[in-house]
């Protein structure tokens, strides 16, 4: 992460992304997370909001979550695997109140975050929000909706907070072009002891193997790596609404399916190149997992790859994944992992504290 370019985004001063503990425990001891994006869901956001939970223990801070688990939920329209909570802004209120909160983070931009912003903003209490998904390209992907529309809409939603928490240095320039205000560096972080390159498994597939890991849906654009005409094997590893689909038009391609953590580990560190064709991640913690792991990364140059190996250390960028994907082949898998070592989850928990101690402090107090 190019710290110079956030802050000359956000408006912070030098160093503020990498705040002191002392600094930090000077903020709000109690925390209340709002998300739509909970368990069992298995994606960024929600592996973030547990790494991030276990160290802020750590600061002497207390986290609460309200998320779809506590309601009735319905399954979202065109992706049947998120379930949307079903309650009332009133139930919402009330929960609000009854957590004790001494600040608000609104994580998501669904039901249960637009219901907590209504509740901030009327009560005149202080909120940070945080941006995990491109959700208009999301939308786009789907139905015939035009993205300035969506954005305008998450617009209103995050400018009314006092902070929107953003995960690399590309995606804080484009919302800050978009007309989003108060943005925020926010990293995120692996565990490099788990992600190692001595926990390779044995694969028995042709070589190169050609890794992919993540949801099997539409927005992360697998087809652009699976039509690629790469030698030995391609591999994907997750599941999705496009599984099916994807499994009956590339019948070459191994699709494991969702595996345990422990076993993930071992795939990443047994594959020579890592391919993350997706266009519209924010970041992509599956790209530090497997540079953890001593693999080198593909990928376009878009938001996430090109925040993270677009120095052309540990990865390949390339407007032609193919090219890219070879080119990835030659990249040295010790440099690979020293870069995931830059990201740290006491560094990501860290700065998670600053943001709302100094998003807090432009703001009257009470």
């Amino acid at each position: 992460m190019d710290a110079a370019r956030i802050n000359a985004v956000t408006g912070l001063p030098a160093g503020a992304a990498s705040a002191s503990a002392a600094e930090s425990l000077s903020g709000p001891k109690r925390i209340l997370m709002v998300t739509d994006a909970w368990r069992p869901q298995v994606n960024g956001v929600v592996h973030t909001l547990e790494r991030l939970t276990e160290n802020l223990t750590a600061y002497g801070v207390d986290v609460e979550f309200l998320t779809p688990d506590r309601f009735r939920t319905l399954p979202m329209p065109t992706y049947p695997d998120i379930r949307l909570a079903l309650t009332t802004p009133r139930n919402v209120r009330r929960l609000i109140g009854a957590s004790s909160a001494q600040h608000i983070h609104i994580v998501t931009e669904g039901p249960l975050g637009w219901m907590a912003r209504r509740h901030c903003l009327a009560e005149g209490q202080p909120f940070t929000t945080s941006y995990h998904t491109r959700f208009p390209e999301y939308v786009t992907a789907r139905l015939p909706v035009p993205e300035d529309w969506t954005y305008r809409w998450l617009r209103s939603f995050h400018n009314a907070g006092q902070g929107t928490m953003v995960a690399t240095a590309s995606l804080a320039d484009d919302l800050a072009s978009r007309g989003f205000s108060r943005l925020q560096p926010w990293t995120r972080g692996v565990n490099i002891e788990h992600f190692h390159p001595d926990r390779k498994a044995t694969l028995d597939f042709p070589r190169p193997i050609f890794l992919c890991v993540g949801r099997v849906a539409v927005e992360k654009n697998l087809p652009a790596f699976l039509d690629l005409d790469l030698p030995g094997s391609k591999v994907i590893v997750g599941e999705g609404p496009e599984l099916a689909r994807l499994k009956a038009r590339y019948p070459d391609t191994h699709f494991l399916g969702h595996r345990p953590n422990d076993e993930l580990a071992g795939i990443y560190a047994a594959s020579d190149v890592f391919v993350f064709p997706s266009r519209t991640d924010t970041f992509g913690n599956v790209i530090i997992e497997a540079l953890a792991s001593g693999t080198p990364v593909a990928g376009f140059p878009v938001t996430g790859p090109i925040d993270i190996v677009g120095d052309g250390v540990g990865g390949v960028v390339d407007d032609d994944l193919r090219q890219a994907a070879l080119a990835a082949l030659d990249i040295d898998r010790k440099a690979a992992r020293e870069v995931a070592l830059r990201y740290t989850w006491k560094a990501c928990t860290e700065m998670f504290l600053e943001n709302i101690r100094s998003a807090r402090a432009v703001v009257p107090a009470g």
